[in-house]
């Protein structure tokens, strides 16, 4: 259990919430390359923690402050005993999920589906929040299925805030709940930033995120005109050394580490983990796009990637995948 120990940053920059992905030695690796940016664990159930392994889902490492643990369900008690656990475990943040649109979170009766039921999403925060002093905020579409007018997502808001919560990070898409796999939720319903902007405007109290298609600089500094912060999901995990940039664009212009530093880093974590009976697998599958735009970085993917050598269980493995980078013909460490 691990409590952070200096003030906490402002929300300008979040990496999202990813199943399968967000995982502690994920956000360890983004913590090397982001030092102010907040870190969001995997969707956790109500459930898991009161019937599963529960170190197993809030374990993770002081260097990953400021750290959110996002929740997904419905009840207020179950809520309530979740955010106690996660507060004690020494998280920064407790997040609600009412924007995963998967059919299996639907019958669980959490996630987009909750957008049509903001009392029961109010009472859910107001049950949290009367058993933890950490903030409570909520991760949620601007509607549901054929559901487009911004009446509906200002409800919602305005519903919810009735629990005290005051940051609300918006995922700029509908969510439909019947014909999309996930993935296709992610990318067919078109985003509407404006209306994020309208509810920092009718919500000026309030702290509003901005997620959902954000890849650049550029795109991050327009939102910022109009928003808090800005949450990034998949081009972080896949082009994960832009999150220097935004570091650099958002907190600290001085910021230049270099790629070497953070795979001796990553290595030295590795032999930590390993000595606690962590794969190496399952540490570098979040480090694949590292390398992205240098020569070299197929084969440094390949050799992260190659069963056999994985296998052998090796940290030295990363030294080994980026002398295919380090080594190419043109300077591949300079950006």
């Amino acid at each position: 259990m691990t409590h952070a120990a200096k003030p906490l940053p402002p929300r300008r920059l979040s990496v999202a919430p990813m199943l399968d992905w967000t995982d502690r030695h994920c956000r360890y690796f983004h913590r090397l390359l982001a030092p102010h940016a907040w870190l969001y664990t995997e969707m956790v159930t109500t459930g898991a923690l009161q019937y599963g392994d529960v170190e197993r889902h809030l374990r993770f490492h002081g260097e990953e402050h400021p750290v959110a643990l996002q929740l997904g369900g419905s009840d207020p008690a179950a809520l309530a005993h979740a955010a106690k656990l996660g507060e004690a475990w020494g998280y920064d943040e407790i997040n609600l999920n009412c924007g995963c649109p998967s059919e299996r979170v639907q019958n669980g009766a959490f996630g987009a589906c909750l957008m049509a039921e903001p009392a029961l999403v109010r009472d859910g925060c107001r049950a949290m929040r009367d058993v933890v002093s950490i903030p409570v905020t909520v991760k949620h579409r601007i509607g549901i299925d054929r559901i487009e007018d911004y009446s509906f997502v200002r409800d919602f808001v305005g519903t919810v805030a009735e629990a005290g919560v005051t940051t609300f990070i918006v995922h700029a898409r509908n969510a439909w709940l019947k014909g999309l796999s996930p993935k296709e939720n992610r990318e067919i319903p078109p985003l509407r930033y404006e209306f994020a902007h309208r509810l920092k405007q009718e919500f000026p109290q309030f702290e509003i995120l901005v997620n959902g298609g954000l890849a650049s600089t550029e795109q991050i500094e327009v939102q910022l005109e109009h928003v808090d912060g800005v949450m990034i999901g998949r081009e972080a995990y896949q082009n994960p050394w832009a999150l220097t940039e935004w570091e650099r664009a958002l907190f600290a212009p001085e910021w230049a580490p270099s790629r070497e530093h953070v795979i001796a880093a990553l290595v030295s974590y590795c032999e930590r983990e390993k000595a606690q009976g962590t794969t190496v697998r399952a540490i570098v599958r979040h480090v694949l796009g590292l390398a992205n735009g240098l020569p070299g970085a197929r084969g440094f993917r390949r050799l992260l990637s190659d069963p056999q050598r994985l296998r052998a269980d090796d940290p030295q493995l990363l030294w080994e995948a980026w002398a295919c980078v380090s080594t190419s013909p043109t300077d591949a460490t300079t950006d």
